[in-house]
């Protein structure tokens, strides 16, 4: 049987209540996945490759989850964007350039839970090491 890694998923963002307590047990389930080398971290976040997390502003709610899916291109971020809401998603941030590094182009949608689901083309990437980790297990 084989399975696939890296096709799907650009990041996975936790906004969490209590960002220390989250730091203390994130670090110490990266550290026993043997994932230490990836952590990076500031005053309030923390990330290991796909996986950001950051403490939420007072008076805020911990959200539910935020799912960003890779995208090629513009046009895929566009048409997720619009498929998901004629699939009965709820707008949370229309498809355009956004601040967070140059060539960022993203769209929002809220799933029917609520959760945030997001569709990203990062336009700085050139060239990838591989399409896929392709994993064969027994």
């Amino acid at each position: 049987m084989s399975y696939y890694q890296g096709r799907l998923f650009d990041h996975i963002h936790l906004r969490v209540a209590d960002f220390e307590r989250a730091r203390v047990f994130y670090e110490a389930v990266l550290v026993a996945l043997g994932r230490s080398d990836c952590i990076g971290h500031g005053r309030d976040w923390m990330e290991c490759d796909e996986l950001m997390i950051e403490e939420i502003t007072p008076g805020e709610s911990p959200s539910r989850i935020h799912i960003c899916f890779q995208a090629p291109d513009r046009k895929t971020v566009d048409r997720f964007y619009r498929s998901a809401l004629e699939a009965g998603g709820r707008e949370n941030g229309a498809p355009g350039l956004r601040d967070y590094h140059p060539g960022y182009y993203a769209a929002y949608v809220l799933d029917p839970d609520g959760n945030n689901i997001e569709a990203k083309c990062d336009e700085r990437v050139r060239k990838r090491s591989c399409d896929t980790i392709q994993i064969d297990t027994d």
